[in-house]
């Protein structure tokens, strides 16, 4: 794996700064859900709007609890604890890197995902996830590789904004969701109920037509926060990447790279569409950064 060109510790970089550019998209969309679900609150008990983004924050700082995290996000994305087999391959990996990156073994917690994806990512702040099929197929080299990276991702930060994001879109999500749902029962109601009458027919008609309006409205801003933070993220990557080399995993990154590739993952986005969609810079474009940071570390 090469030795270490240096301790690591857990620093905010510019990925995790340019991490925040789709959250501040996305605030003011979520103050206005948060306007929706405090009409009621106010009407009924009196509560100042300030008092429901307040809680609402509060609540979502429980996700950077490492307890909470463990037992919010791993059901809630489907994984489950390594087996006995799975901790023989995974804990000597993590015993070696930790101590590379100067952190303490319990500070993370690596869960596991039954998928026949080679794939892993970081989330939450301090969970790192592996597919059953990656710890399956890789050499103990080339899941170290992986490993570091996905670290990385937590030391850098990258993750905090987008677990941040993530919270912040449920109320928008939620709006969206429900105003679809009245427009389709506007819609049903003008139908069934009111077709007789061509005043009332016209003014359900309408009501279901602001109702879409609405949730579209809703609707873009998630995807365009989306799409914002998989451009901005894949610099992430990069920088997840420079990390692993310095702590001396960048050939073990790269063997596992080239294992993505030979199982047909990791190609370029074709399309604007597409590119917007991808999450991760193509795997053959990664490697080259890779071994051109193995050549010159000081750049």
């Amino acid at each position: 794996m090469g030795s270490p060109t240096g301790r690591s510790s857990r620093t905010i970089d510019r990925s995790a700064l340019t991490a925040l550019v789709p959250v501040a998209a996305l605030v003011p969309f979520w103050l206005l859900a948060m306007a929706v679900f405090w009409l009621p609150l106010h009407f009924v008990f009196g509560v100042p709007y300030w008092i429901v983004p307040v809680a609402w924050l509060a609540l979502g700082m429980l996700l950077f609890v490492p307890a909470a995290q463990v037992a919010l996000l791993s059901p809630l994305l489907g994984a489950r604890t390594p087996t006995d087999d799975e901790l023989a391959v995974i804990s000597p990996i993590w015993r070696d890197l930790a101590a590379r990156a100067n952190q303490p073994q319990y500070r993370y917690v690596i869960r596991v995902i039954d998928s026949d994806e080679l794939n892993a990512f970081a989330c939450g702040g301090h969970l790192l996830i592996v597919t059953s099929f990656a710890i399956d197929e890789l050499t103990a080299r080339e899941l170290s590789g992986v490993l570091a990276h996905e670290l990385s991702h937590h030391l850098g930060l990258h993750t905090a904004a987008l677990t941040v994001g993530h919270w912040l879109s449920l109320p928008v999500l939620m709006l969206a969701r429900f105003g679809f749902y009245l427009q389709n029962v506007a819609r049903a109601a003008t139908d069934s109920f009111v077709s007789h009458s061509a005043a009332l027919t016209a003014l359900g008609r309408v009501a279901a037509g602001v109702l879409t309006a609405v949730s579209w409205v809703f609707l873009a801003a998630l995807y365009a926060s989306d799409a914002l933070a998989n451009v901005v993220g894949q610099g992430s990557e990069y920088e997840a990447d420079r990390r692993a080399v310095r702590m001396g995993y960048g050939r073990s990154l790269v063997d596992a790279l080239r294992a993505v590739i030979r199982l047909g993952g990791g190609e370029r986005a074709v399309g604007w569409k597409a590119r917007l969609a991808s999450t991760h810079p193509p795997a053959r474009t990664r490697v080259a950064r890779i071994e051109a940071m193995m050549r010159h570390p000081s750049n």
